[in-house]
């Protein structure tokens, strides 16, 4: 690699031109880093929802072309000036939040919001890879389907926990569930966590005394993490097996077949598919 370095180098990409239409795999240039950026060769990498919500244009500022991809793992081809803490040939695992360990932000207290004290009532709304990953923490005693009901899911849950859950965590996007998992947490204490990525336009509307009553309502990003103190903690997890990712893994393709990972999530078949750069 270390025959690129300083150089534009060409690499085949994935783009999206429209909102909606297959993937064009093409040959892209990537210029050499500039200060304070890193050029990463990515090995794997995969689909998250957040992707097909974008490529569909229904998330934040829809543009095209695009490519997309922030769950990945690869190795530091090049540095620019100023990096003194990476170096070519180190694995990385390039994420969407950032962390100069300088600023107000990251001098703030990580706390991982979504995490409910012990003997906690909590209710998950949607069970795509996160909410899979927090039942599967914490177990599930019941299980509600809205369609089921002729009444707000919100106003179920609430009788079945007496009078609301302790804390609820959504992660869906979907505005009316977002709307139902603050409704349903209990007056005077309950806490609900946003984790989804809403619709472009979505309102959330609840009524004011929803809010006087007591109840907390928090979004998360990353789940509070601080990626460069925290998530080599995470990998060392894994590593040492008490972390299970492996059971989210669905299916696994090359990335010539890539258009395939976004038919698998449309039709609800894949939690997460992995995707091989290298073929």
């Amino acid at each position: 690699m270390a025959s690129t370095a300083g150089k534009v180098i060409r690499c085949k990409a994935a783009v999206a031109w429209e909102a909606g239409k297959p993937l064009v795999i093409e040959e892209v240039e990537v210029a050499p880093p500039q200060a304070n950026e890193v050029r990463v060769k990515i090995l794997f990498t995969s689909l998250c929802h957040t992707d097909v919500y974008f490529w569909e244009a229904k998330g934040q500022n829809p543009l095209f072309p695009r490519i997309y991809g922030h769950e990945a793992g690869g190795i530091v081809e090049s540095v620019g000036e100023c990096v003194t803490d990476l170096k070519p040939g180190d694995h990385v695992l390039p994420v969407f939040t950032g962390e100069c360990k300088e600023c107000a932000h990251c001098f703030g207290a990580t706390v991982n919001v979504a995490k409910p004290p012990k003997g906690s009532s909590v209710a998950v709304f949607g069970l795509g890879a996160v909410g899979l990953a927090v039942t599967k923490k914490f177990g599930v005693n019941e299980f509600v389907n809205p369609k089921d009901h002729k009444k707000p899911v919100q106003e179920v849950i609430a009788e079945m926990t007496d009078g609301g859950v302790d804390r609820s965590v959504e992660c869906t996007g979907n505005i009316d569930a977002m709307i139902s998992a603050f409704e349903c947490v209990h007056d005077g204490w309950g806490v609900a966590v946003l984790v989804g990525v809403p619709h472009k336009d979505a309102v959330f509307k609840t009524h004011p005394m929803n809010v006087l009553n007591e109840r907390t309502l928090k979004g998360t990003f990353f789940g509070n993490y601080k990626p460069r103190s925290d998530l080599p903690s995470v990998v060392e997890k894994y590593m040492n097996k008490e972390l299970e990712l492996e059971k989210f893994i669905t299916h696994s393709i090359p990335f010539s077949e890539i258009n395939k990972a976004f038919d698998y999530m449309l039709k609800g078949e894949s939690l997460r598919c992995i995707i091989r750069m290298e073929e």
